[in-house]
């Protein structure tokens, strides 16, 4: 396995990249809401990046998807395909997912949206969907190891009697949307093998389910749902490990890390 380390230049290339994928999510928020159609929601997006951000799409016809952005509502996982016949329902959760390619090099975030009024176990998944992600990212430093990172978000999903989907994960990231390595967010031995050095740059992205891990994926060959038809629920930044930390590329306007409370 070859981790690319990056340049300062490509890193901040990145930063652009990331702030404006990060912009697109805030640019959509004020339209998630109940009656909004996903195949608008996504056409709007595609517009801003294309014609307002002169960015790429890069969902876009990758490996032949078909939308500008993943929208995945309620028991979707994760690749929820954008239709037109698909409308938001007050309730709902939505995850939207978003990757923008800029002078060559990917932006990758995604948050989830809660549309109206939501049930509080829906609002307790998001939150703490949330916060995983937060847990993971606080473990990123020098000599940390991928372990770490996964153990985190493992531990505080199922003390919470959450589960973490298995068979989707974080990646690595830059000029190539997929890179190496993959990130678990279940803590595996091997993942211990994995050290964090300066210039590494990935994507944290837990799937959290309300219910059982199994997912399925449906006959459209991109849809992931829960086995069991309970939520999911995901956040995703794209970041650096740096001398020091990390770097989060995808921070949105105002955005502060969100831990919880420990008893």
């Amino acid at each position: 396995m070859t981790i690319k380390i990056k340049t300062p230049t490509e890193l901040q290339a990145m930063r652009i990249a990331g702030k404006l994928a990060a912009d697109v999510l805030e640019m959509i928020a004020p339209h998630i809401v109940p009656g909004a159609n996903t195949g608008e929601l996504n056409q709007i997006m595609h517009n801003f990046m294309v014609n307002e951000q002169g960015t790429i799409p890069a969902t876009l016809n990758y490996h032949g998807f078909p939308a500008s952005c993943c929208i995945s509502v309620n028991h979707v996982v994760c690749h929820g395909i954008p239709d037109f016949k698909k409308s938001l329902k007050n309730g709902d959760i939505v995850n939207i997912d978003v990757t923008v390619i800029k002078n060559g090099y990917h932006g990758d975030t995604s948050r989830m949206f809660e549309v109206g009024d939501v049930k509080p176990f829906a609002h307790r998944l998001c939150q703490v969907a949330h916060e995983c992600l937060w847990l993971g990212i606080a473990q990123v430093k020098p000599d940390a190891t991928l372990w770490d990172v996964a153990n985190a978000i493992q531990t505080h999903a199922e003390h919470n009697n959450f589960s973490v989907v298995r068979e989707y994960c974080g990646h690595g990231i830059g000029a190539e949307f997929h890179e190496e390595p993959q990130i678990l967010h279940y803590a595996t031995p091997e993942l211990k093998d994995i050290v964090l050095k300066p210039g590494m740059v990935f994507t944290i992205e837990p799937m959290i389910n309300l219910g059982k891990s199994g997912v399925k994926l449906l006959g459209d060959h991109w849809t992931v749902v829960t086995r069991d038809r309970k939520l999911s629920a995901q956040w995703e930044h794209t970041l650096t490990v740096t001398p020091t930390g990390y770097e989060i590329f995808t921070l949105r306007t105002g955005e502060q890390p969100v831990l919880p409370n420990i008893e």
